[in-house]
């Protein structure tokens, strides 16, 4: 017998790697890399949420009057009573008549999109209705974006994140199967996660549990609470910095051993906390998340380096959710559930005893068909088909790739494309055995003639899967992914590996026994 190919050796590892790297997925073990089931297989959760874009709009406008602030003290314009008026204008004055075109030069260089208004030295700067309504998408694409990040870092596998229609965000988080798991879910989604660094008004911070909020915003301060305690703060309507200047945020232990978040500014926001406290040794500074006073400290000297530490009698786990929303970023705009469900693992049981089912019986058809139809030919043809189902499990398991519905419909599918692969080949072996040629022959061109056929129909249904998977979600990024690689195992399966297997057996074949071998009646080959 003729010693073995290069071909049947591939062909073995491949089988061999698809088998071992398949079994934690079949076994389903603790050890190894598995393939991790979708929402529809497993349970989870399943949200429905809304945006509240016009939140988005009074967070734009109270970080523009936080950057008038800063680039006004940064060049020395002198000003007075600024403030925001209805949560979409901001209003100020000027003092000094020679700094108004100075002025005037900075904002339309520093907040483009937006139209200032005069009135001696008295001015007011709102957004025009184009960056309005470019704001409320990008808050929209922003929570997209964060939410996912979020759900990443928390560790949870292939969560589903899409945008649905003009303000509805779709969240499918598979394997959340208690209450609590749940709630923690939710909180870490919905949390807006807005950090501010503000100022305390000293001058009337003594009358604020009797003051209420019209009289304090006609000061231009705001009164929050106290994350713990009745306590209310009486703090400056502006921010001194906010969120979007964080870098990193960190869960730490305080000299207590109770856990504190530790973050870090980026360069403008360490200099703008370091010129802050440096002006207002003696003072308060509040740290403000989510509209919620964690800490009020007084400042005793001027900090630099960017550095602030959150303290507030947290839970370890409630500490590790802050720190991902911080990391991830906050929300522009508020989301709420406007519809929730929870999918049961009954559910899931039921989905993939189905699609098992179907793939079985599927695949046992096959095989049966290929066997009695080109005999031997079609046992090769099932070998490579045994291997090719064993090569996508392991693929996808080596990367830990979520397994849905779809994506099982996508094996089942991949099936009848491998097959159809080995049929074209053993259709055209036929043919040549058919006129007379040899077996050897017969096999060579058969392979040679029907690869430029293969090759085409799969490359273009991998162009296909490679654009369902790049512009689709979920789901259809499942089943894109388990065709993408069923066409690549096919190829080396029911090519090289089936090709190898005949090279390899061929002085075995008996050309009086191409029924047996080939499942055609004839009366040899030459």
């Amino acid at each position: 017998m003729k010693t073995l190919n290069f071909r049947v050796i591939l062909f073995a590892f491949a089988l061999i790697f698809g088998v071992v790297f398949s079994i934690p997925s079949i076994t389903q073990s603790e050890s190894g890399k598995k393939i991790t089931l979708g929402l529809d297989l497993q349970g989870g959760l399943h949200m429905l949420l809304g945006i509240k874009s016009e939140t988005a709009i009074e967070s734009r406008t109270k970080s523009m009057a936080g950057t008038i602030k800063y680039i006004f003290d940064d060049e020395e314009i002198i000003f007075d009573d600024l403030r925001i008026v209805d949560g979409k204008q901001i209003s100020f004055e000027l003092l000094d008549k020679d700094d108004v075109a100075k002025a005037k030069a900075l904002l339309k260089k520093e907040l483009p999109g937006t139209l200032l208004s005069e009135n001696g030295l008295k001015f007011s700067l709102e957004m025009t209705p184009e960056e309005i309504k470019r704001t409320k998408q990008n808050a929209i694409k922003q929570a997209v974006d964060t939410i996912r990040n979020r759900l990443n870092e928390f560790g949870l596998a292939e969560p589903t994140v899409a945008k649905q229609g003009e303000e509805k965000i779709l969240v499918e988080v598979p394997g959340i199967k208690t209450q609590e798991d749940e709630q923690r879910i939710r909180e870490l989604i919905a949390r807006a996660a807005h950090l501010q660094l503000m100022a305390v008004d000293e001058d009337r911070a003594a009358r604020v549990m009797t003051m209420n909020d019209n009289e304090a915003k006609s000061y231009g301060d705001v009164i929050l609470p106290d994350v713990n305690t009745p306590e209310r703060y009486l703090l400056r309507q502006i921010p001194v910095l906010d969120g979007s200047m964080l870098t990193d945020a960190k869960v730490g232990f305080d000299k207590n051993n109770q856990p504190v978040i530790n973050f870090s500014l980026n360069g403008q926001g360490a200099k703008i906390f370091g010129d802050f406290t440096a002006k207002s040794v003696g003072k308060r500074m509040a740290v403000v998340l989510d509209n919620k006073v964690y800490s009020a400290p007084n400042i005793r000297e001027r900090i630099g380096g960017g550095h602030v530490q959150i303290s507030g009698n947290f839970k370890l786990e409630e500490a590790h959710d802050i720190a991902i929303a911080l990391r991830s970023g906050a929300l522009l705009a508020p989301v709420y559930v406007m519809e929730k469900r929870s999918v049961g693992p009954s559910l899931g049981a039921d989905s993939i005893k189905a699609s098992s089912i179907a793939l079985a019986l599927g695949f046992v058809l096959v095989i049966l068909f290929m066997f009695l139809y080109y005999g031997m030919a079609g046992a090769i043809a099932n070998i490579a088909l045994v291997g090719n189902l064993f090569l996508i499990l392991a693929i996808m398991s080596l990367f830990g790739a979520t397994l849905t519905l779809p994506g099982m419909a996508g094996i089942v599918l991949t099936v009848g494309m491998a097959v159809d692969a080995n049929v074209i080949i053993n259709e055209r072996i036929r043919e040549l055995l058919h006129a007379g040629r040899s077996v050897a022959k017969s096999i060579e061109d058969g392979y040679s003639n029907a690869f430029t056929a293969i090759l085409d129909a799969n490359v273009t249904t991998l162009i296909a899967a490679v654009v369902l998977y790049a512009y689709g979600t979920g789901a259809i990024k499942g089943f894109a992914l388990t065709m993408s690689i069923g066409i690549l195992a096919s190829m080396l399966t029911a090519i090289v590996g089936t090709h190898g297997i005949y090279q390899w057996l061929l002085p075995k074949i008996d050309k009086k026994k191409l029924n047996f071998w080939f499942g055609i009646k004839t009366e040899g080959a030459k």
